[in-house]
């Protein structure tokens, strides 16, 4: 079995992090768009999916030629 290292953050800490409501975090894991894992009945989310999040819904700004 691999062993990787992975830091899990809670819902809430997740929502804070994306600046987004706990309940569109909860709704995405729902709706199987986002990784999580199950701890007992907690659900935690891997860092690396949020930082992943943010990173596919960058835009860079583009540059008016005048």
């Amino acid at each position: 079995m691999n062993k990787t290292s992975t830091r899990l953050v809670t819902v809430m800490e997740a929502a804070a992090r994306l600046g987004l409501k706990e309940a569109t975090i909860r709704r995405r894991i729902l709706e199987r768009r986002l990784p999580y894992v199950k701890v007992g009945r907690a659900v935690r989310v891997p860092i690396e999916a949020i930082e992943d999040l943010i990173a596919t819904g960058y835009r860079p700004v583009i540059a008016e030629g005048r």
